[in-house]
């Protein structure tokens, strides 16, 4: 299937690995030209160099930490200077802290606000005009599961995920009329770096191990597998296609089955 994005322009949050990575390469593929922004400079380079290898589309990256402002706006400004606009915009985050509430000051709070709804609402402030002026857009969010059915020892994440949910859906009634679409993403426990590190925080927790809490996972999980990135960012890139113009609003999972919930 043709998604009819080639040439197309994407800023993809948080793109040197796991989730980000993965929606970069894809849309990639699909003939879409990227920028592409993260913390670590070694592995943003690695990212573009794979990526531009294995698809031969134009990929620049900017080193950023998507929790300062100052930061937002460098990477919207180097994406409007070397493409001239953004058509697809992917917002992700590295997830804030895991542990229960007394763990959390309100400077923890703070930080994950600012890395994952103030970076949400402040790259689609910048490149929404333009959007809406060409009358053609796609923003995607990246979310979790936990705004669906709240992850434990999660209190940060579910919470603060769960106000971009609310931004988005808002945000999608806006700008119908004007031929763009918002939608977020709910992934399940894939095999990232971030399921890596949340599940040895949960062992240390507990006095297990590493595979013990992956074994855990993955038995809740009615697959009884963890997702793979590929899996999820197929859904990224259809979302991001004109064959997906029509669908707008949602919080979409791609979980294995782990939500609970009938919607």
């Amino acid at each position: 299937m043709d998604l009819g994005i080639r040439g197309k322009v994407a800023l993809v949050a948080a793109a040197s690995r796991g989730l980000g990575r993965a929606i970069a390469l894809e849309l990639a593929s699909e003939g879409a030209k990227l920028i592409l922004c993260a913390r670590g400079a070694d592995t943003l380079d690695t990212a573009r160099n794979v990526i531009s290898t294995c698809t031969g589309v134009e990929v620049h990256t900017v080193v950023a930490d998507l929790s300062k402002h100052e930061h937002i706006e460098l990477v919207t400004t180097e994406a409007m200077a070397r493409f001239g606009q953004v058509d697809i915009l992917v917002t992700n985050a590295g997830g804030p802290p895991a542990g229960p509430f007394e763990a959390h000051d309100w400077a923890a709070w703070e930080r994950a606000v600012n890395l994952t709804l103030r970076s949400a609402v402040e790259l689609t402030r910048a490149v929404l005009p333009g959007m809406r002026q060409r009358h053609w857009g796609r923003i995607i969010n990246v979310t979790s599961i936990a705004v669906k059915q709240p992850v434990n020892n999660l209190i940060l994440s579910n919470s603060v995920r769960s106000a971009v949910t609310g931004f988005a859906r808002t945000l999608a009634n806006e700008v119908a009329t004007d031929g763009v679409t918002v939608n977020n993403i709910l992934p399940g426990y894939t095999r990232t770096e971030r399921v890596e590190e949340l599940a040895d925080a949960n062992a240390r927790k507990e006095g297990l191990s590493r595979r013990d809490i992956l074994a855990r996972f993955e038995s809740e999980i009615p697959m009884h597998r963890l997702g793979e990135p590929k899996e999820f960012a197929a859904l990224a890139a259809f979302l991001a296609s004109e064959q997906a113009s029509y669908i707008t609003g949602q919080s979409i999972a791609v979980d294995g089955g782990w939500i609970k919930s009938l919607l």
